[in-house]
């Protein structure tokens, strides 16, 4: 694809700095500018050569660009959005990282100024650890990535979005922005959800000789809570962005559990052994579809 002469990275963390890593590697952007909150951090990744420029303020990060990624929680896209639309170039392309998008889409469409186009985006990618020291150029290598277009998308803008998350590697699918969020209110936000409340719930358990249990575990535990190290502040934001999906989530999972916890009230071992084999059924097609 065709590079872009200047890409502002808004929110220089584990996704931005990738994607600034890799858009460099494969000559897709001749400039890179960041913004961030912390000006030490931007200068270090300046020194590391992750973004050309640093930009202490909104209207020098956006100016001039012709591509503009939001890599900053969902939750202060809009703000961010609202201070840099009077900056922004006809012709340049906005898009975003969020994995909330309907509500999103809807804010920054309604920002945007005319003659610039925006593109939701979702690139599933991402890991425990957050930060630009942790960035790879490798990291959306493979994965998939959620293309989000309304009615209101520029027909040309997608297709340059969708050449970049491509051209970086990642399996790109276009998908309705509410659609989108009932999927991953299932399949990514409800097991972060539960992930955090198994890990609380266990955490706060004692016995009558030790205090802290979580040392007798084995393997099993860390591989089942291993996402509630995500950053906190993201997955708040991320629970509230799409908080409809999430509740409803949440409620059909409470009646499974439900249903199991009768099971073994009942020592109904035939509804256990349904259940998990169930379990092992959805699990294998989770495998084989990886």
């Amino acid at each position: 694809m065709n590079s872009f002469d200047r890409v502002s990275i808004i929110g220089v963390g584990l996704l931005g700095g990738s994607l600034a890593k890799i858009m460099r590697k494969l000559g897709l952007a001749k400039s890179i500018v960041g913004y961030g909150r912390n000006k030490a951090n931007l200068e270090e990744a300046k020194g590391l050569g992750i973004v050309d420029e640093v930009a202490l303020d909104m209207q020098s990060a956006v100016q001039s660009a012709d591509l503009i990624v939001l890599c900053s929680p969902v939750r202060t896209i809009g703000q961010l959005v609202r201070g840099m639309a009077p900056h922004i170039k006809p012709g340049c392309v906005v898009t975003d990282v969020g994995s909330v998008k309907e509500s999103l889409v809807q804010e920054v469409e309604a920002l945007i100024p005319e003659g610039v186009s925006f593109v939701g985006a979702h690139p599933i990618a991402g890991g425990e650890k957050s930060g630009f020291r942790v960035s790879t150029e490798s990291l959306y290598k493979g994965a998939r990535c959620i293309v989000t277009p309304t009615d209101k998308t520029d027909p040309s803008a997608l297709k340059r979005i969708i050449e970049l998350w491509e051209t970086v590697g990642m399996r790109v699918s276009t998908m309705d922005a509410k659609e989108h969020d009932f999927i991953f209110g299932a399949v990514s936000h409800l097991p972060h959800v539960l992930a955090y409340a198994l890990m609380n719930t266990i955490g706060s358990l004692e016995s009558d000789n030790h205090d802290e249990i979580t040392s007798f575990s084995g393997g099993g535990l860390k591989d089942i809570t291993r996402i509630a190290g995500g950053e906190p502040v993201m997955w708040r934001d991320i629970c509230m962005s799409n908080k409809e999906s999430v509740l409803h989530c949440l409620d059909r999972f409470q009646e499974t559990l439900d249903h199991l916890r009768s099971g073994i009230e009942q020592e109904n071992g035939e509804l256990l052994i349904r259940e998990f084999e169930t379990a092992n059924k959805h699990r294998l097609h989770l495998i084989e579809n990886a």
